[in-house]
């Protein structure tokens, strides 16, 4: 399924593009000159190719987001953390589920509140688990759509300089998930 979502999100993301409104510059596969630079990339842009794009995928965002442990809990939300964190940033994403978890968890009777640090360790799929084990699949849908929620008022707050991404972005980012992933799993 990781590999799934993987190309699921680069075929999302596109080829070769240099738009002068993305703050990234040029990007392949949605991965910015800068991040491949930094994961050792050294050719042109517009000729990443596909298998470095799914290693830096798995690298800095699959794997700082803990999602092989997520995804064991729920597909749609590994699913929906993977796509958040590679367009809105990993430690973002990890916010998002950690402050979710937290306004889930009924005042604490559920389960003790987690630190709203981005950083998606034991601590918080140990919150995932209590929430899925008290709520079932309903708590897995509702953690899927108030990420999605987030994510999509995340677009919908970015400043006029983005408004040639927000369609897009809302078209294929928001409101659904991939037909190879089911809500309730």
């Amino acid at each position: 399924m990781k590999t799934q979502i993987i190309a699921h999100v680069i075929g999302i993301e596109g080829g070769f593009s240099d738009h002068a409104n993305d703050p990234g510059g040029a990007t392949r596969y949605g991965i910015t000159e800068q991040v491949a630079r930094a994961h050792g990339y050294t050719g042109e842009m517009s000729r990443l190719p596909a298998e470095i794009a799914v290693e830096i995928y798995s690298k800095k965002y699959w794997d700082t987001l803990n999602l092989d442990d997520v995804l064991l809990l729920s597909p749609s939300i590994a699913f929906e953390l993977f796509d958040s964190g590679v367009n809105a940033g990993v430690g973002r994403a990890g916010c998002w589920l950690q402050d979710t978890l937290n306004r889930f968890n009924r005042q604490a009777r559920d389960y003790e509140d987690i630190p709203v640090d981005g950083d998606v360790g034991p601590r918080t799929i140990a919150a995932l688990q209590a929430l899925i084990n008290k709520r079932g699949t309903t708590g897995k849908k509702i953690v899927w759509r108030a990420l999605n929620c987030l994510q999509g008022a995340h677009y919908m707050e970015l400043p006029q300089k983005f408004e040639d991404f927000k369609v897009g972005w809302l078209s294929h980012r928001v409101g659904e998930l991939p037909p190879f992933i089911q809500e309730g799993e």
